[in-house]
């Protein structure tokens, strides 16, 4: 029964990232809070001309999923900031675009975890969000 609170994490693993991809995922618990979001990127020379109108150029898009954990014990606490500490993890996550799953490269935000008692060994929440270190390349418009 235990492996059942994986069945409907929206996080499926995270790895340290490698040239080899030999390491094996790590599962983490189901966030509290998970919000999917496509930034786009855009080429030089975007930007509002005099005339009000807006090139934007776009470049490329990239995922940026801002993830929070409610009432984290202390000893989940310091697996995910442990998990999540490499410079770039490969993580299998949810895509809203894609409607399924996808494995990806990202980097991570500032983490925060404010301590909620000590004493019955309780952190408020840990947050942080993942970032694609590379985005989705499109042809630049010269329109």
């Amino acid at each position: 029964m235990a492996s059942k609170i994986y069945d409907f994490n929206p996080i499926q693993g995270v790895r340290a990232q490698d040239k080899t991809n030999t390491a094996e995922f790590v599962k983490v618990i189901a966030p509290s809070k998970y919000e999917y979001n496509l930034q786009d990127l855009s080429a030089n020379g975007a930007g509002r001309t005099e005339s009000n109108f807006m090139h934007k150029k776009r470049s490329g898009q990239v995922v940026k999923l801002a993830i929070e954990w409610h009432n984290v014990r202390i000893a989940d606490c310091a697996h995910l900031l442990q998990t999540f500490d490499p410079e770039y993890v490969d993580a299998i996550y949810l895509d809203a675009k894609a409607g399924t799953y996808k494995t990806e490269c990202f980097y991570v935000t500032d983490r925060k975890a404010p301590l909620f008692n000590a004493k019955r060994g309780v952190w408020e929440s840990v947050s942080f969000s993942l970032i694609s270190r590379s985005g989705e390349v499109r042809n630049v418009s010269s329109k």
